[in-house]
């Protein structure tokens, strides 16, 4: 996480950033992500299977079989995962 924020990249790409944190670590990345959008205006597109990770985004774009299901813009945890299918977290 430090090497990918050290250079201030304008567009941070992150895969699964959570997957192999704690919950409290895993809170500390999102919000490093978040911070890094509201007070660098640095983009981060990320891919996560995570409703509670997503809920961090923007916007949402929910993807199934390889085709955009739904586009959400600040959307809860729990409709994240209604969209999903999956339990809230």
């Amino acid at each position: 996480m430090a090497r990918a924020l050290h250079g201030r990249p304008s567009v941070l790409f992150a895969d699964e950033p959570t997957g192999a944190l704690d919950r409290n670590t895993g809170r500390e990345v999102l919000w490093l992500l978040r911070e890094g959008a509201d007070d660098e205006g640095r983009t981060c597109v990320m891919v996560t299977h995570d409703p509670v990770a997503a809920s961090f985004a923007d916007r949402v774009v929910v993807l199934a079989d390889g085709a955009v299901v739904d586009d959400l813009v600040r959307p809860s945890a729990a409709l994240i995962a209604e969209k999903l299918g999956a339990p809230a977290c």
